[in-house]
């Protein structure tokens, strides 16, 4: 270890080494803890205090952690005694993935339960056979605090009103494939729609 290593560095390397004795320990009590909690219960501070600043989380009022578990696995087609009334191809029921991942999920189910609330970010805690734990930062966007901070001011305009369900968090944008560039994007921006209805229109100019 480098001697001008801060105490969030520190925390950092810790949690880079999850197959650690203490690590392995210390999830194994929590992922216990967690499993007797309610679904969505707000935090009093982070877990992962070095991870929430780095995505944007500031120990200051205005600034909310709420914690919440998704069950872990693929998606079942939910349909009545697995019949689907239709072509072969789409009769699967098992074994099917959703397209999203389990944390814009989380961020879906905590950003409808507190709705005055815009979410900034999230980042998983935890783990076991059945769940995942994920821990959402929100900001409230009427607080004095927030409206007065120069770089929080963005969140407090109307369209970021539930980033988390039009995929503009940075799970969401990970899920729309938003994170890579260059070579086999050329059909995700600005969207996989707009991709579609660019390439299905004819758009000729008037005089020509």
């Amino acid at each position: 270890t480098n001697k001008s290593m801060g105490a969030y560095k520190y925390l950092q390397e810790t949690w880079r080494k999850k197959q650690s004795d203490a690590l392995r320990f210390l999830l194994r009590l929590r992922a216990w803890e967690l499993r007797h909690m309610p679904r969505i219960h707000r935090a009093s501070r982070p877990t992962r205090p070095d991870k929430a600043r780095a995505l944007g989380y500031k120990a200051k009022q205005g600034f909310v952690i709420y914690r919440t578990r998704v069950r872990r696995g693929g998606r079942k087609r939910p349909v009545s005694g697995g019949i689907t009334y239709g072509k072969p191809k789409n009769q699967g029921v098992k074994f099917l993935k959703f397209a999203r991942n389990l944390r814009t999920v989380a961020e879906e189910r905590v950003g409808r339960a507190c709705g005055g609330l815009r979410v900034l970010n999230s980042y998983w805690i935890n783990q076991d056979a059945t769940f995942k734990y994920f821990e959402i930062i929100l900001v409230d966007p009427f607080h004095s605090a927030i409206r007065n901070d120069p770089r929080m001011q963005w969140i407090t305009q109307p369209v970021h009103k539930h980033r988390e369900i039009r995929g503009l968090t940075s799970a969401g944008r990970k899920a729309r494939g938003l994170h890579k560039k260059g070579t086999g994007t050329k059909k995700l921006r600005g969207s996989r729609r707009a991709t579609w209805k660019r390439h299905n229109s004819l758009s000729l100019r008037r005089y020509r």
